[in-house]
């Protein structure tokens, strides 16, 4: 089926971290079984890293849309920078 993907700007200050939620990245693929979809992090952040929260200081080049409806999926700056957008493409 077709894949519709909303995704909204992130704003951090420096030293935040942001868990991603279903307001942030949002797909679906038309089927009744949007926990199996997957994300691939195609470009990751500039000053940070995208990380799993129950492992915290390893980046991660994937996750799921299960692992986002449970907050489990951060990005995390490294503080190389000040505040700006980041896109988790």
């Amino acid at each position: 089926g077709d894949i519709v993907l909303l995704a909204k700007p992130v704003t951090l200050t420096e030293g935040d971290r942001v868990t991603l939620t279903t307001d942030v990245p949002v797909a679906t693929d038309g089927t009744s079984k949007p926990e199996k979809l997957l994300y691939a992090v195609s470009l990751p952040p500039v000053h940070g890293q995208i990380e799993h929260i129950n492992y915290p200081g390893v980046p991660i080049s994937s996750y799921s849309q299960l692992d986002v409806v449970a907050q489990k999926i951060s990005d995390v700056p490294n503080n190389s920078h000040g505040a700006g957008k980041e896109s988790l493409r």
